[in-house]
């Protein structure tokens, strides 16, 4: 369904929904892109349900596990874990664990400020990032805020998730008795890029790292409550001679994994180890075959086809060493179901509970070892035309922090309509953008209806506004391409012209950055405060609510705010995009190009991204506003993103920067302007 801005969409589905879960005794999950619009649509059921104890009964927020603060963690970070600065925040924090509506530390009632006084990782060190839980074998289960949130949502009628969690939960989820049947999928045009972060696999230096202590524990003098699998499955080891085994046949293949150091040993040509040897081989070629990218700051990709012969030499080492891991994970997870089904007297319910969430854990955990073993095993053999795989160093101004090899679906939809889609009873997709840049079947095929066995049903509703009195598009044509200075000034400049309620988007960090060191002092001097996404270490959400407060405030931010930003009102009445959001050239785009009739699918990419750009400008009836793209060449065909009849004028800055001056004073008015008739 597509429900233009402003048609009440919102509540067209939490009051349904809200009928359905009263009468059906059932839970109806509605899932939206990120955390921040998770929190925009909490506040939305205070007009549903008005009352603050009915709604706390009825309506319940779930994140994923690495949000909320571990008890036992903290435990552990009072009793000595953390020291310094570092131990302060625990103190801080452990107060504030008594008294939170949730136990949220990213966009709940933590400040999100308080994190970033102290160092980088005090905060996620709180949370459970690894899936080290024991479950009902943790002394703090009863009061767990992530357990207290699945039972909560158990019992709610609307339960407010996000797309990462909701395919999450369905692929590996430990809910199965509660598990949704119905689901309202908000923000459904980016159900595609969820899914393609959710179903794809990489076998990188990170991931491999991660592994390696989930398994092992701490190693040589690290710190903290880590433990590894013998230390959280001591009673089954002590019970179970085949468990003991296989803990031990995993302690010692995790072994083969890369160490910390890693990264330093392969730039010196000393990798240690398979797994170590095959990143080796994978930075060597991606190197080879981008000459002269050395002193570049970006990252570098290549193709996985027609590797060299190292690459292919190093591949049957890292595959023997990938399968004697993979051997006893899944050994010991039937153990572990052997052990259940035993039922020994020392199996008490907490047990039963840590044992059954052990299962799960590694079952995910030998998943994620076969996908590697496919990546390794398409090194030298055959492709499968139903994924796209590459090698990538991924680097952060010419700092290599990962390297491996990547592996997409070529179509992501296809598991996303499997494995959520197919089992459930009924969904409900929608946007205000659903089929921005194409047409029904572009946006069907963008959230896997053709793989479904009926048909989708089509609903769209225009939105109420006044588009054509309410805003005006402006194409500055004189900023050119690759001039930071100029960038900067030209933002500076519309900024001080609009007096701030700015809110700037840009394609890539670095030039927002750089626009922000170059202009921040200077709009400071004119009482105009400016927040910047990646700049800034404050939470998106936090940072969306502090530029609502402040009407001269400007924010500038990348994907998440040019998707997630709700500001109806006289604190947004300006935007500015820095230039045509084509997508990032790289393997798995231009297979995707290929399979999806070339241009005219970067086209429809970048229509539908003007489209969500432009819906952060007006949010309610009597909002107005300017929208300005920075671009020296924009093609009339990709101006369909923007509604039917706002006025859209090719312009100088200087022109650019007098009619916005003149807009936030007066009703806007539109002079030459390209029809809407030259836009189709």
């Amino acid at each position: 369904a597509e429900a233009g801005t402003g048609i009440g969409k919102t509540l067209g589905y939490l009051a349904p929904a809200s009928l359905w879960a009263e009468q059906a005794g059932g839970a109806v999950w509605v899932s939206t892109f990120t955390k921040a619009l998770q929190r925009q649509l909490g506040h939305e059921t205070a007009r549903l349900f008005p009352d603050a104890v009915q709604r706390r009964a009825r309506v319940v927020t779930r994140k994923g596990r690495e949000n909320y603060a571990c008890l036992l963690n903290l435990e552990d970070a009072l009793q000595g874990g953390f020291q310094g600065r570092a131990a302060v925040l625990a103190q801080l924090v452990a107060r504030w664990a008594g008294y939170t509506a949730d136990g949220d530390m990213v966009g709940g009632d933590l400040p999100g400020w308080l994190p970033t006084l102290f160092r980088r990782n005090g905060a996620p060190a709180l949370t459970d990032r690894r899936g080290e839980c024991v479950y009902a074998g943790c002394p703090h289960y009863r009061k767990c805020f992530i357990e207290r949130a699945a039972r909560a949502s158990a019992n709610a009628d609307i339960v407010i998730a996000n797309h990462a969690l909701v395919m999450v939960n369905a692929a590996r989820g430990r809910e199965v008795a509660t598990r949704p049947t119905r689901y309202v999928f908000d923000e459904g045009h980016h159900l595609f890029d969820a899914a393609d972060a959710m179903f794809g696999a990489s076998l990188s230096g990170a991931e491999t790292i991660e592994l390696r202590r989930w398994v092992l524990g701490p190693e040589a003098n690290a710190r903290g409550r880590r433990r590894g699998l013998s230390a959280r499955l001591s009673d089954v080891a002590s019970y179970d001679a085949g468990g003991a085994e296989a803990i031990a046949a995993a302690a010692d293949a995790a072994r083969a994994l890369p160490s910390d150091g890693w990264l330093a040993r392969l730039a010196e040509g000393q990798p240690f180890g398979p797994v170590e040897a095959l990143l080796a081989a994978v930075r060597g070629l991606v190197y080879a075959r981008d000459a002269g990218a050395e002193d570049a700051g970006y990252a570098l990709e290549t193709e996985l086809a027609e590797p060299d012969a190292a690459l292919i030499e190093a591949a049957g080492p890292a595959a023997r060493a990938l399968a004697e891991l993979h051997r006893p994970l899944v050994a010991l997870g039937r153990r572990l179901e052997a052990v259940l089904d035993e039922a020994p007297d020392w199996l008490d319910a907490p047990a039963r509970a840590r044992i059954e969430g052990a299962i799960a854990s590694l079952g995910w955990r030998a998943e994620t070892v076969s996908a590697w073993l496919a990546l390794v095993a398409r090194i030298g053999g055959p492709a499968d035309p139903d994924f796209v795989d590459w090698l990538g160093v991924d680097r952060v101004e010419g700092r290599e922090y990962d390297i491996g090899l990547h592996r997409r679906w070529l179509d992501p939809t296809r598991p996303f309509a499997e494995i959520v889609l197919k089992p459930a009873q009924g969904a409900l997709i929608t946007s205000a953008t659903l089929r921005a840049g194409g047409d029904w079947a572009v946006a069907e095929a963008r959230v896997g209806a053709p793989h479904l066995p009926r048909p989708a049903e089509r609903f769209e509703a225009e939105s109420p506004f006044d588009y054509a009195r309410a805003a005006q598009v402006l194409i500055v044509t004189d900023v050119k391409k690759g001039d930071g200075a100029a960038l900067a000034n030209a933002y500076a400049q519309l900024i001080l012209a609009a007096r701030g309620g700015t809110l700037g988007l840009f394609t890539a960090i670095r030039r927002l950055r750089g626009v922000h060191a170059r202009i921040a002092d200077r709009l400071a001097r004119e009482g105009l405060p400016l927040y910047a996404q990646h700049v800034d270490p404050i939470d998106t959400g936090t940072l969306v609510d502090m530029f609502r407060d402040e009407p001269h405030a400007s924010l500038l931010g990348t994907d998440a705010l040019r998707d997630g930003v709700d500001v109806p009102g006289h604190s947004l009445r300006l935007v500015v995009l820095e230039g045509v959001p084509w997508a990032k050239p790289s393997v798995l785009h231009a297979a995707r190009r290929l399979a999806n009739g070339g241009s005219a699918y970067d086209d429809r990419l970048v229509r539908a991204r003007l489209a969500q750009a432009f819906g952060r400008l007006i949010r309610r009836a009597d909002d107005r506003g300017t929208f300005v793209l920075l671009s020296p060449a924009v093609p009339s065909r990709l101006l369909g993103a923007f509604p039917v009849g706002v006025p859209i004028a090719r312009v100088t800055l200087e022109e650019a920067v007098a009619r916005v001056s003149l807009s936030t004073r007066a009703p806007l008015v539109h002079e030459a302007a390209e029809q809407p008739s030259e836009r189709r």
